[in-house]
């Protein structure tokens, strides 16, 4: 019976945990979102959603999320920001500061999947026109 008691007392501390997580949020949803990537809550309320459905909230115009930013923003990849489908004037007005080592940091080393992907780009691009070749050959012989 020591193992069901102990089993029961793991699973209040986690249950307790995930409150306090969930009130740690709250609070944070409270005041402006954090601006940089560390700033935000590590521990078991990094796993909870900002402005999730605990907040009691409507949708993401109504609630903590919208201090986020509009939610019909879109970057688009020639650099455009459009929102509701007009574009902005100034799209940098609407960029963060890059994650560092994320996609977006200048600095970052590669990505290690990415790393030899041109070389093939390169050779496929090159065995397509000869498939078409052959296929040209092949309707002259009919």
């Amino acid at each position: 019976m020591d193992g069901d008691k102990s089993a029961e007392e793991k699973a209040e501390r986690e249950a307790q945990e995930v409150e306090d997580a969930k009130e740690e949020m709250s609070a944070l949803e409270e005041g402006d979102p954090p601006e940089k990537l560390e700033d935000w809550p590590g521990g078991k309320a990094k796993y909870q959603t900002y402005g999730g459905p605990d907040s009691g909230e409507g949708g993401y115009e109504d609630g903590a999320t919208a201090k986020l930013g509009p939610s019909n923003l879109r970057h688009h990849e020639d650099g455009s920001v459009t929102i509701d489908g007009e574009e902005v004037d100034n799209p940098d007005e609407y960029k963060g500061e890059p994650i560092p080592g994320g996609p977006s940091d200048p600095d970052a080393p590669p990505d290690p999947a990415m790393i030899g992907q041109e070389d093939e780009d390169d050779d496929e691009s090159g065995s397509d026109s000869d498939s078409d070749s052959g296929e040209d050959e092949r309707r002259d012989e009919d």
